[in-house]
């Protein structure tokens, strides 16, 4: 059966931080970003997965990016990473970066060259935007490298580049958005989140779960640049915490949803980060 995402105690437990927790108990998330001029959409994840409660976030960024980086971010922390092979050294040396978002912003190029990187060191990763689009050519290749530590959170969009018989299934009607997201993690052997006012969520386990944004929980202002990269951010935060890839993708989505109704109309992708205090103290963390 397909499980409903509401916010109830298990949401609230899995939320809770611990009185005599520290920093490093939260994990280390990294962000990669493009080049110049193209890291707005990485600084808009980053924020967010630090708002979500991961104990430290980086972005990593070509050298050329540090300083625009630099320029806006405070707690996100920065590093330069020039191409894939610097990227397994980091990976190696430094353990602790438990959970990795790729796509945002990348640039289709600089992505194809870190994915299969990032996915060599088997952590908890979130791909995105350019990180999918960059395999439509050859969806095959991308589903060989993936593992049951992986988040996909295409839009439709981005979903029928890796799976368009899956994608025209659900346009037409044969399958529905749950049964279509289940056939796709089950070929990609990992998470599948695909984006809407229904989000559909499966598991390579069989598991799915749907969240519902519309009628009194709709959060249309969502449909604004940079929220989907907000949504990564969220995803790769609450893997960093140490949700699974299914739990984070459906506390999650449901996070995102209520900060959007909780800031309403003028809504834009800064203030989603934003909102998160107030959602948490709603729900009494």
């Amino acid at each position: 059966m397909t499980r409903l995402i509401v916010a109830d105690a298990a949401m609230r437990n899995l939320l809770a931080k611990r009185e005599d927790a520290h920093k490093y108990v939260y994990g280390h998330a990294l962000v990669l970003s493009g080049g110049p001029g193209k890291g707005g959409a990485a600084r808009l994840a980053a924020r967010a997965a630090l708002r979500v409660g991961a104990g430290l976030v980086t972005i990593a960024a070509p050298q050329p990016a540090i300083a625009e980086h630099a320029a806006q971010l405070n707690a996100v922390m920065l590093t330069p990473l020039p191409d894939s092979y610097s990227l397994r050294g980091m990976l190696t040396q430094d353990k602790r970066l438990n959970a990795l978002l790729l796509g945002p912003g990348m640039g289709i190029n600089r992505a194809r060259e870190m994915v299969p990187a990032a996915l060599w060191a088997e952590r908890a990763t979130v791909l995105d935007a350019d990180a999918i689009t960059a395999f439509a050519e050859n969806p095959v290749q991308l589903f060989g490298m993936l593992h049951d530590k992986v988040v996909l959170t295409p839009h439709m969009g981005e979903f029928g580049r890796l799976f368009p018989d899956l994608a025209q299934a659900a346009k037409d009607g044969s399958l529905t958005h749950v049964e279509a997201t289940r056939h796709a993690a089950d070929r990609a052997g990992c998470t599948v989140l695909l984006k809407g006012a229904e989000t559909a969520i499966a598991a390579p386990t069989g598991e799915t779960a749907l969240h519902r944004a519309v009628g009194t929980t709709a959060a249309p202002w969502l449909a604004t640049a940079g929220s989907g990269d907000v949504l990564s951010g969220i995803v790769t935060g609450l893997l960093a915490r140490g949700l699974s890839p299914f739990e984070a993708a459906g506390t999650g989505a449901w996070l995102h949803a209520a900060a959007a109704r909780a800031y309403g109309p003028g809504l834009i992708s800064e203030d989603l980060p934003e909102m998160l205090p107030r959602v948490f103290a709603d729900l009494g963390l």
